[in-house]
């Protein structure tokens, strides 16, 4: 009976990706692939339409993030269960996901068997983090957190712009943009900014 297999929905902008995954799970006796999406409007449109049971989600999508997606979708379905599935392992998107919800965080490396089993355990209510990932949140665990103005301007720092223009973007003075700066570099070890641009992009801090 399909209505006893799990129904497993795909959000990921790249098709190739998205074909192999359903593959991947048509080939198991338990699973049924329900939808697929490309973009985070899509996938709160589809999950609306599929009411999936595991719902994979990539990180980076081309309209919003998939933590955003997933957010506004528990928003509505708070049971709704989602493994995000990602290429990027930084220690702040890894928490941001979990923080919003992810029931698991696994990299698209990741063999096949192992997912179907991820998706499995997922389902019946459980959590999964992969060791790989437990040491990259181990890394950064007692490290000072930016705050939200602070990661305001790394955004800006990071869009090339100048003390000056932070200052009228954000409407602060261009002190207190330097003030920031210096603190942002001393939380993320950086000896400048570009550095502490590097560093925030790699741990998920921002995108670009």
């Amino acid at each position: 009976m399909t209505s006893e297999r799990i129904r497993v929905m795909m959000v990921d902008d790249h098709p190739l990706m998205s074909e192999g995954l359903a593959t991947v799970i048509k080939n198991q006796h338990d699973m049924l692939p329900v939808g697929q999406a490309s973009s985070g409007r899509e996938a709160i449109k589809r999950f609306n339409e599929c009411r999936p049971d595991v719902t994979l989600m990539d990180l980076r999508l081309p309209d919003m993030s998939g933590i955003d997606a997933m957010t506004a979708i528990r928003s509505k379905f708070s049971q709704a269960r989602f493994i995000i599935l990602t290429t990027f392992a930084g220690d702040a998107a890894i928490q941001r996901a979990l923080e919003a919800g992810a029931r698991a965080y696994m990299l698209k490396t990741m063999p096949p068997g192992e997912l179907v089993d991820v998706i499995r355990q997922v389902h019946a209510g459980k959590k999964k983090i992969p060791p790989e990932i437990a040491s990259y949140l181990a890394e950064h665990y007692s490290d000072e957190q930016l705050t939200s103005r602070e990661v305001d301007i790394l955004r800006q720092l990071a869009g090339g712009n100048r003390n000056r223009d932070i200052a009228e973007k954000l409407f602060i003075a261009e002190e207190t943009v330097k003030a920031h700066l210096k603190h942002i570099m001393d939380k993320l070890g950086a000896d400048d900014r570009t550095q502490a641009v590097a560093i925030g992009v790699r741990r998920g801090i921002i995108q670009i």
